[in-house]
C-alpha cells in the first residue's frame, strides 16, 4: 500500500488524524498550457528571461518526489512515461497519478487563446491501458507499469445539451477505466461560461451538481475522492459532512500569495476537507520545497498559515533566495473566499 492508500483507509474508517491530511503537487500543466507549463525564469535581478524547459519540468518533479512529502504527484501521461522509465517512483511511497482528461475548459494556457472563455467540451488524450502497462505490451497484463490511478475533471455550465456531453463522456470513461481497473478522483470546476446563474448561487450549484452526477454510479465505479474549488467554508462544510463514504479535497486555483497558500489548506481542513492538490502554488514558489515542507506542518497543526509565511521567509534569506514579493507583501490574503471565512 502506497501513502496514499493507508490515509484514506483510515479517513473512510472514520480514524482521521490532521497527519492523515493528503497533499498532492499538481503537475500537469502541459495538458492546458505549452512552453510556459514550468513557469519564468529570472535573472540575477528578479526580472523575467525565458521560460523553463521540459527538462526543468521533470527535474522539478522528480525533486518533490524525492522529497517524501507530498502524498501524490500528477503529471501528464507523456511525463510520467519519462518519470518510470528514469525510475523516478521506484520504492516511492508517493503515488503517481496522470491527468486523464483534457476539457477545453483546461486549455487555458495556450498563449493567445480564448478556449477557456467557451463553455467546457469535455475532451481526452490520454489512453488508460498505455498509461497503465505501457506502449511495449501488445495486451493488459497484471504489471503496472505506469499508473492505476487518474484524475478526471467535468465543468458544469447550467446548459443542457453541454452538460449532457460532459456527462455522457464522463460514463464513457468510468466504462474504460472498469474494463482494466483504472482507478480515479473526480474534479469538478466552477462554471467557466454559466448559463443564468448568480454568483451566490455557485457553491450550491457545484455541490448538487457533483452529488447527482454520481448518484448513478454504483460503488466499484466510484472516484476514490473528490476535488473541487474552495468556495468558502460553509459550502465545504456541507459537502464534506453529507456523505462520510465520500473523501473531499480543493484545488488550488492561482498562484496566489505564501498567505493564500498556507491558509487556503488551513481553512480547508478546518471545514471537512482532507486533501488539497495545489498546482501553481507550488510550481510557481520561490521555493517549491520549502513551500512543500509548510505545507505539511500546516497541515499538521504545527505552524500557523502567518506563522508559516514568516518562516518560509526566513528560509528563503537562509538559502540566499530573492522571494518575489515582500514579507508584507506574502502575508496578504488576495484570493476573495479565503477573506471571508
Amino acid at each position: 500500500m502506497t501513502r496514499l492508500d493507508e490515509k484514506l483507509a483510515r479517513i473512510l474508517k472514520g480514524e482521521y488524524k490532521r497527519q492523515d491530511f493528503i497533499i498532492a503537487d499538481a503537475k500537469d500543466g502541459d495538458m492546458g498550457s505549452g512552453i510556459t507549463v514550468g513557469g519564468p525564469r529570472y535573472d540575477a535581478e528578479g526580472r523575467v528571461v525565458g521560460w523553463k524547459t521540459r527538462q526543468d519540468y521533470l527535474d522539478q518533479i522528480r525533486a518533490v518526489v524525492q522529497q517524501d512529502i507530498v502524498d501524490i504527484m500528477l503529471t501528464s501521461a507523456a511525463n510520467l512515461e519519462v518519470l518510470q522509465e528514469q525510475g523516478v517512483f521506484q520504492n516511492s511511497a508517493v503515488k503517481p497519478a496522470i491527468r486523464a482528461n483534457d476539457a477545453t475548459d483546461c486549455w487555458g494556457g495556450i498563449r493567445g487563446s480564448t478556449y477557456a472563455k467557451h463553455g467546457s467540451r469535455p475532451f481526452r488524450t490520454a489512453v488508460l491501458s498505455r498509461v497503465m502497462y505501457g506502449s511495449a505490451s501488445p495486451e493488459p497484463g497484471r504489471t503496472v507499469t505506469g499508473t492505476d490511478l487518474g484524475l478526471y475533471s467535468v465543468t458544469f455550465n447550467n446548459n443542457l445539451d453541454a452538460d449532457i456531453r460532459s456527462l455522457e463522456a464522463f460514463t464513457a470513461f468510468r466504462h474504460e477505466a472498469a474494463a482494466i481497473g483504472f482507478k480515479y478522483f473526480l474534479e469538478v470546476f466552477n462554471p467557466n461560461a454559466s448559463e443564468h446563474i448568480e454568483a451566490e448561487a455557485v457553491p450550491a450549484f457545484v455541490n448538487d451538481c457533483l452529488l447527482r452526477c454520481l448518484s448513478g454510479v454504483s460503488k466499484a465505479d466510484r472516484p476514490r475522492f473528490l476535488k473541487i474549488p474552495f468556495n468558502g467554508p460553509k459550502a465545504l462544510e456541507e459537502l464534506a459532512s453529507f456523505d462520510p463514504s465520500i473523501v473531499v479535497g480543493v484545488l488550488g486555483g492561482g498562484a496566489g500569495t505564501t498567505r493564500d497558500t498556507f491558509e487556503l489548506l488551513f481553512q480547508a481542513e478546518r471545514s471537512g476537507a482532507r486533501l488539497a492538490l495545489f498546482g501553481r502554488k507550488i510550481n510557481l514558489a520561490d521555493s517549491p520545497l520549502a513551500l512543500v515542507e509548510f505545507m505539511r506542518r500546516v497541515a499538521d497543526g504545527e505552524i500557523a498559515p502567518v506563522e508559516a509565511v514568516r518562516a518560509y521567509h526566513a528560509e528563503l534569506q537562509k538559502v540566499g533566495i530573492r522571494p518575489q514579493r515582500s514579507l508584507d507583501a506574502d502575508l496578504e490574503i488576495t484570493e476573495a473566499p479565503l477573506r471571508h471565512s
